[in-house]
């Protein structure tokens, strides 16, 4: 490089020719790195990764699906506590006591043929026969089982003559649910307010009757041999 008035001094010469030579070194990492930012969408480093993970979440919603979360509907997909099983327990009770038409009564006898001396064992069972849960009070006091002829004409023994009281034993029972019991006979006779003598029947055909209140079971035939 060659000045109007003559040749520059040497060092003159090298200082502008390095710094020529810095100026394109940066004008060429400039070009490099808007290269770079283009490609890249002008995403600074930091925010590449956040941008994926947004993309890859939405591609699993719906076409016009919002991101923004569903409405509180006050519902939890969760199972019942002890606390709500306890508060449907509760309900169920208020739901009002169980009028005749919503139990049947049924009695069974634990085998057909007894000896004589033998003990006779007897199954009661009180099913809720409605559409809905209720209540009802099946303690021993208002359940009744009594060994009649095997015509019914003649009553031997009732299970309240002598027990007349017993513990009340509130059940709430759903639809088609059943509570069940036994009943154990001695095999004497007895009456209202366990009056007179007790004594052993005869050998025979009889019949038992279980009854709720006022509700009363079909007439179930065994043997006393």
């Amino acid at each position: 490089m060659l000045e109007p008035n003559g040749p520059l001094p040497p060092e003159i010469y090298w200082r502008r020719r390095a710094l020529a030579v810095g100026v394109l070194v940066v004008a060429l990492a400039l070009v490099i790195w808007l290269v770079l930012t283009v490609t890249r969408g002008g995403d600074s480093p930091g925010t590449t990764k956040a941008a994926a993970t947004s993309s890859a979440s939405a591609t699993n919603k719906p076409a016009g699906a919002s991101s923004s979360p569903p409405p509180t509907t006050g519902e939890s997909s969760a199972k019942p506590t002890g606390t709500t099983a306890a508060a449907a327990s509760a309900s169920q009770v208020a739901a009002g006591i169980c009028p005749d038409q919503s139990l049947a009564v049924k009695v069974t006898v634990e085998q057909p043929t007894y000896k004589t001396g033998e003990n006779p064992v007897f199954g009661v069972v009180i099913t809720n026969i409605s559409s809905t849960a209720c209540s009802r009070d099946v303690g021993s006091g208002l359940q009744q089982v009594s060994v009649t002829s095997l015509d019914g004409q003649r009553r031997l023994w009732s299970s309240t003559d002598c027990y007349p009281d017993g513990a009340p034993d509130v059940r709430t029972l759903n639809r088609g649910e059943q509570a069940a019991f036994m009943v154990t006979w001695s095999g004497s006779t007895s009456q209202p307010n366990c009056a007179g003598d007790r004594v052993q029947v005869p050998p025979g055909a009889y019949a038992v009757v279980a009854q709720l209140g006022s509700l009363r079971s079909a007439a179930e035939p065994f043997n006393i041999a």
